[in-house]
């Protein structure tokens, strides 16, 4: 402590100030230091980290930072000792001019927690500007006839330091006629006053020369002059005096320029020229003597700047009047400035962030900021709020801070960018307010699995399609955003027919086009049940299956089989009776069919393809049903053979045949017993009944041969004839044609010969048929020869007689029998 005396008196107080801030605590959240003006950059201010109870690393770490509005940076934070210090030169002077105290605030922000502390700073004030007076030269006049006590205001000098260091005292030098009185008005003011001592003589001396000295409370003391020119004057013995000691006036910030505002007023209790006013502002330095205009002869007070509350709440105007002599009067004229709601609210964003996750718990902070109004009272008085329906609010917090936090959880899938205003309104008439919009982006998650449009597909293919071909699509749909939502396709395992489904059906992996492997077969399986997978991108990826039904269709691939009447294996012979006695209609056997395709492709006709008696037999067209057309005749014969053909309705139409034995007798007896009469006996003698059947049909055969080879004789002999009848130019060019059967009579007359043989391997079972010929239809009169030249028009045989002669000339043992 004895050291601490020792010290010079500035260097003293500088530490007294450093140890007061060392010692202030922090209280109600706020901490609070002092410092002196002009200290060196880097001084220490306080401890921040052991005021918040931090080591003095974790500010560092904890990202602390201060937070000013819109000011130069006074102090910085010593991010290795956790201290404030001063960031450059600091005079209190150009920050508060007169006021006290001099106090700064602005706030540290803890970037990890948003948390916000409220510091205050005050600046002490040091004697480091002396007394200055507004001019460095007063001339006063002074009548001889002034009495002694008389008393002239002086100019006073202004400091601009506060307290102890500001204007303490005046000084004159040493003289014989006057002294100084300082008086102290009622802003607390000094203000000097030369006082006569003694009566003043002009022929002694008409001038007189003295020294003004002002000083001030500082160590060292400062202090600062003005000369002062008394000049005697003769008789004017009174000086100008206002109505009022002191005017007091209240004006708007906005009110316009030009406008007066005040007319101050002084009169002279003598005559003619020792009692004309003038009036005049006095010349502060510190003052911003541009703003009022103070018209000399009439004392009246206008504005020529614009006035500004936020800039200064008051002005104070020194007037002097003086008359024509030159004594004056001074007076303080106090101008209020009242606020009026000029100035919006001010955003400071002091933290924002510009994604989020959608799956972000409520109350995540999105944006940190501060609100400032320039305006005081309720003009100053801000309300935030945020547009309605959004997933945010806001939290207030100290000195005008706000937090923009999430309400609930957000779903980028519904809204993936949220464009926030937030409104800022003060409590003005009319209100005043300002907009901040802060772009936030939802960043997405993959919180969607893939959806199909429907809960089941199904599909149609005909069978026998070729490898490869493409069957059917699905496609599901991810909401979501990026790899979230890229969408992959893939089978269920599965097995068909003990076979892994994979073999019979492929997908596209990124289309989720299905391929079919191989050719299907609707007689196999109709139908195929699969799986489709559908997984995204994401991380854990989602996925969704949904089945597919493919059909297969069918196609006319089969021919109908012929179940009834079925291929006997034992090599006997089947024989369907038909008796004699048969009425039309009467049922003799029926043919059953099968095909192994469906629908229109399944359905069966039948018809009598051939018979070797047409018209004696019909067949249902959709039964099979061979039932007798006509009652049987005597002329029939034993066996007849039919050809029924099964036919299908696809397209092409398939078929298949059958050909019937069918055996005319009342009864099996009967049957045995007409067989038995065409038997051969059992003699030896009666085993050449097929040598004679040889024999005849070959007489039959040379007969045959030898009527053509007379016939194609006949015919170059006419031919030749009619050659020489043409070269002799007979004329016999209009003779009728050839009276003579040509080759069209021949195949007429070889129709009417038409035979049935049957041959079996055993030669005794053979049996002949000779039907009764029909000469009308191969023999040809003589009439209708002489009518129609019979080998110029050919004859056509109807089909079923072509149908029966090619019978007759069928093998026997080519014929199905049942």
């Amino acid at each position: 402590m004895a050291a601490l005396l020792n010290l010079p008196h500035r260097r003293r107080f500088v530490l007294l100030c450093l140890l007061w801030a060392a010692l202030w605590k922090v209280g109600a959240g706020q901490m609070r230091y002092s410092v002196p003006e002009e200290i060196e950059k880097g001084s220490f201010v306080g401890s921040v980290a052991k005021d918040l109870g931090l080591e003095p690393l974790a500010l560092a770490e904890r990202g602390a930072r201060i937070v000013s509005r819109g000011r130069t940076q006074l102090f910085a934070l010593n991010p290795r000792n956790g201290s404030l210090v001063t960031a450059g030169r600091i005079d209190r002077e150009e920050l508060c001019a007169q006021s006290a105290p001099c106090l700064v605030s602005f706030n540290i922000l803890l970037e990890d927690k948003l948390s916000i502390y409220s510091v205050e700073v005050e600046i002490k004030d040091i004697n480091d500007n002396a007394p200055r007076f507004g001019v460095e030269e007063v001339e006063l006049k002074i009548s001889e006839t002034t009495m002694p006590g008389f008393r002239i205001p002086l100019k006073s000098a202004h400091d601009a330091d506060v307290g102890e260091n500001t204007l303490q005292k005046y000084e004159i030098n040493s003289n014989d006629h006057f002294s100084l009185d300082v008086r102290s008005g009622m802003d607390g003011n000094k203000y000097p006053e030369l006082v006569l001592g003694r009566a003043l003589d002009r022929e002694e001396e008409a001038v007189h020369y003295l020294v003004l000295k002002a000083l001030d409370g500082g160590d060292p003391i400062r202090s600062g002059t003005s000369r002062i020119r008394v000049t005697v004057l003769d008789v004017n013995d009174n000086a100008p005096v206002f109505t009022q000691p002191e005017y007091r006036v209240s004006v708007p910030e906005d009110t316009p320029v030009g406008t007066r505002i005040l007319t101050v007023t002084a009169t002279d209790a003598d005559e003619g020229y020792n009692a004309q006013v003038t009036y005049f502002l006095e010349k502060n330095p510190e003052e911003t003597s541009e703003v009022f205009e103070l018209k000399s002869s009439s004392g009246e007070i206008t504005i020529i700047k614009s006035l500004d509350y936020e800039d200064a709440k008051f002005h104070e105007i020194d007037i002097e009047a003086q008359d024509g002599p030159g004594l004056l009067t001074r007076m303080k004229v106090i101008v209020t400035v009242l606020d009026v709601n000029d100035n919006v609210p001010e955003f400071y964003m002091t933290s924002a962030t510009s994604s989020v996750p959608e799956d972000s718990p409520p109350g995540t902070i999105i944006a940190l900021f501060n609100v400032h109004d320039r305006d005081s009272g309720q003009n100053a008085f801000i309300t935030c709020s945020l547009p309605e329906n959004l997933p945010f609010k806001l939290e207030r917090s100290v000195d005008n801070y706000h937090r923009l936090v999430t309400t609930r959880v957000l779903d980028r899938e519904q809204f993936s960018s949220y464009n926030i205003t937030v409104t800022a309104k003060d409590g003005g008439s009319p209100s005043l307010s300002t907009d901040a919009y802060i772009l936030l982006q939802v960043t997405d998650i993959n919180d969607n699995p893939p959806t199909f449009p429907h809960t089941s597909y199904s599909a149609y293919i005909p069978e026998n399609n070729p490898r490869g071909a493409s069957i059917f699509s699905v496609m599901a749909c991810d909401p979501d955003s990026n790899d979230n939502a890229h969408v992959t396709y893939s089978l269920a395992e599965d097995t068909l027919q003990s076979a892994p489904l994979s073999s019979y059906i492929s997908i596209n992996s990124d289309t989720g086009v299905l391929y079919a492997l191989r050719s299907f077969d609707y007689e196999q399986f109709c139908e195929l049940q699969l799986w489709v997978t559908a997984q995204d991108g994401g991380n854990p990826p989602l996925s969704t299956n949904v089945s597919v039904n493919i059909f297969v269709l069918d196609q006319n691939d089969n021919t109908p089989e012929i179940l009834y009447p079925a291929l006997p294996t034992d090599g006997s012979t089947g024989v369907e009776l038909a008796p004699r006695s048969a009425e039309p209609g009467y049922l003799v056997t029926k043919v059953v069919a099968v095909d192994r395709d469906s629908g229109q492709n399944a359905w069966l006709s039948y018809r009598l393809l051939k018979a070797s008696e047409p018209g004696l037999f019909a067949v249902g067209l959709h039964t099979g049903e061979v039932r007798t057309a006509r009652a049987l005749l005597d002329r029939d014969a034993l066996k007849q053979s039919l050809v029924v053909a099964v036919q299908d309705h696809g397209q092409p139409p398939l078929s298949a045949t059958v050909t019937l034995t069918v055996a005319v007798a009342d009864s099996i007896p009967d049957i045995l017993t007409d067989l038995g009469s065409l038997k051969p006996s059992v003699d030896p003698g009666d085993s050449g009944l097929t040598l004679y059947l040889v024999v005849a049909v070959a007489a039959v055969s040379c007969v045959f041969l030898a009527f053509v080879i007379v016939l194609l004789a006949l015919r170059l002999r006419h031919w030749h004839t009619s050659r020489l009848f043409q070269a002799s130019g007979s004329g016999l060019a209009g003779v009728p044609a050839s009276q003579f059967v040509g080759v069209d009579g021949v195949r007429a007359f070889l129709q009417t010969y038409s035979h049935e043989v049957s041959l079996t391997a055993d030669s005794r079972g053979s049996h002949v048929i000779f039907p009764q010929p029909n000469y009308a239809d191969t023999l040809i009169s003589q009439e209708s020869c002489e009518k129609k030249d019979f080998v110029s028009e050919p004859q056509f045989l109807p089909e079923d007689k072509e149908e029966t002669f090619s019978q007759s000339r069928e093998p026997a043992n080519h014929t199905r029998k049942i």
